[in-house]
């Protein structure tokens, strides 16, 4: 009986067929591999950006932190004052987008300080709580133009924080300043054993 079934039989649209299906795959899995190395990229530069946004929007202190005690008798710090910047390069940044905790070695804690537009409600505050502390600005140095709450290159910004009744005498404190967009600025500094009106504190 004579073989029906021959090589032969392969045709070139049976050829042609297999290679537009070999053509498919490459095309579907090159596809996937340049998707993936797409979302790869971005996922870098987004990162990047991230990362130079950050830098660029840092707060540095210029001087000392200055220590007020209204009523020296009393054994504690009524405020402080402390004059920050923006670091070299960086960008204008909003501070009053800005949150400012405070804790102490003496129990108080405040995650978030009020922000408060008359600061003669700080100055004069003696028996604040943890709880009910606020801070402001007190002075705005080589600022150029319209005032606004951006904080630029080559201004310096006087920043008056309330101290509540915990900050006595020998206690570690530490305020953070934590920008809307940037690095934490912690402020840890000890109380003097002994108190005048005003004193730097290291």
């Amino acid at each position: 009986m004579k073989n029906l079934y021959s090589e032969d039989a392969f045709t070139g649209l049976e050829a042609a067929i297999v290679l537009i299906a070999f053509v498919v795959v490459a095309a579907v899995f090159s596809y996937v591999v340049l998707g993936a190395g797409f979302f790869t990229t971005q996922t870098a530069q987004a990162t990047v950006h991230t990362g130079v946004a950050q830098a660029s929007s840092s707060l540095e202190v210029v001087g000392n932190v200055m220590g007020v005690a209204i009523d020296p008798s009393l054994n504690r710090l009524t405020y402080i004052n402390t004059s920050v910047a923006l670091t070299a390069g960086g960008t204008d940044m909003d501070l009053t987008q800005m949150v400012i905790s405070y804790s102490d070695n003496n129990g108080g804690r405040n995650p978030s300080l009020t922000l408060s537009s008359d600061c003669g409600t700080i100055l004069t505050a003696n028996e604040a709580s943890a709880d009910d502390i606020e801070w402001c600005v007190a002075q705005k140095i080589n600022t150029v133009g319209t005032e606004n709450n951006l904080l630029q290159p080559n201004e310096i910004w006087v920043l008056s924080i309330g101290m509540p009744a915990t900050a006595s005498i020998n206690q570690k404190i530490t305020v953070n300043l934590q920008p809307a967009v940037g690095a934490v600025l912690p402020l840890t500094r000890t109380v003097p054993g002994g108190l005048n009106r005003v004193q730097a504190i290291y």
